[in-house]
């Protein structure tokens, strides 16, 4: 059922591009049964059935593809059939005003130019999606992390817009210009599979070794992780507040993100609580100017002032 479906579509292109090279072909023959040359409609209508037959075998090729593999974006599908018959018209075109393929093609450009200044918000969008089409930076059902825009799962791919849903379930329109001029991370791609990190702090009092040990055994209790290749703890500063640690894990796919922060988060929390490791103090060293002494109570004051809270302002009644 499924291949006489695919016949069905091939059967009008088919026809009547067999009907244009039959004029075409057999022109002297039709012109003395019916005193008229049909050579040129016969060019014409070829030329389109031949666009309408190549974009209806790229549809089924892209439809052969879906079930196999990612299918292709809706925008590179109709790109493709935009292209066929825009050569056909063109074609066509240089036939019909008896003139060459180039003066056809500057006749056209000076159309689309006049039509683009019109338009040109509505073109950069279209650009820029067709940009994104041919280099495809994602697809759809990747998982993707646009600057300062989106954060989410690629919908659908059009000529103007790219629709993402993001991890809270919003559905976002967004405007293919708009996102060809930011910075796209891909999470999907080339696998799903990536490394996070999660940056912690610990206390000075907590030597590199033991933190590492313990964060390491709370990490190996996590169930969402991947645990090959397997979790690890890396230095990141020794810093004069505290020790900073980059823990570092692998993810199956980009939607367990939050969770799988989530469950890391409160199983260190409890392994720390458990160790009574002791929080991250900022140390605040305060000199005075040598050769002048200060009273104990000068001190405390001094002191009390530098962290005192901004005082209110006060309202002067008139």
């Amino acid at each position: 059922m499924r291949r006489l479906s695919f016949l069905r579509r091939l059967v009008w292109p088919s026809v009547l591009l067999i009907v244009a090279a039959g004029l075409v072909f057999f022109d002297q023959d039709v012109e003395q049964r019916v005193g008229l040359s049909l050579r040129l409609l016969g060019g014409v209508v070829g030329c389109l059935a031949a666009a309408w037959l190549g974009s209806r075998l790229f549809g089924l090729f892209a439809d052969r593809r879906r079930r196999h593999k990612r299918p292709y974006p809706r925008l590179f599908r109709d790109l493709v059939a935009v292209l066929l018959f825009f050569a056909a018209i063109v074609a066509s075109a240089a036939l019909l005003l008896e003139q060459g393929l180039l003066g056809a093609l500057a006749g056209s450009s000076l159309i689309l130019a006049v039509l683009g200044f019109a338009i040109r918000n509505v073109v950069a969008d279209t650009l820029s999606g067709i940009a994104l089409g041919v280099e495809a930076p994602y697809r759809i059902g990747d998982w993707v992390d646009i600057e300062q825009v989106a954060r989410g799962k690629v919908i659908e791919i059009g000529w103007r817009t790219t629709r993402v849903l993001t991890l809270d379930s919003t559905y976002m329109i967004l405007p293919n210009s708009q996102i060809a001029r930011r910075r796209i991370i891909n999470y999907s791609a080339p696998k799903p599979q990536y490394r996070a990190q999660l940056s912690l702090k610990l206390s000075h009092e907590v030597s590199v070794d033991a933190a590492k040990e313990m964060i390491l055994k709370a990490v190996r209790e996590a169930r969402l992780i991947q645990t090959e290749p397997a979790p690890d703890v890396r230095v990141q500063e020794l810093g004069s507040d505290g020790n900073s640690y980059a823990v570092r894990f692998w993810l199956s796919r980009f939607e367990r993100d939050v969770d799988c922060r989530d469950e890391l988060l409160s199983l260190i929390d409890r392994a720390m609580r458990q160790a009574k490791v002791p929080t991250p103090r900022m140390q605040i060293e305060l000199n005075r100017p040598l050769g002048k002494a200060m009273l104990p109570v000068d001190h405390e004051t001094e002191v009390a002032r530098i962290f005192a809270a901004p005082p209110k302002a006060e309202h002067i009644g008139a």
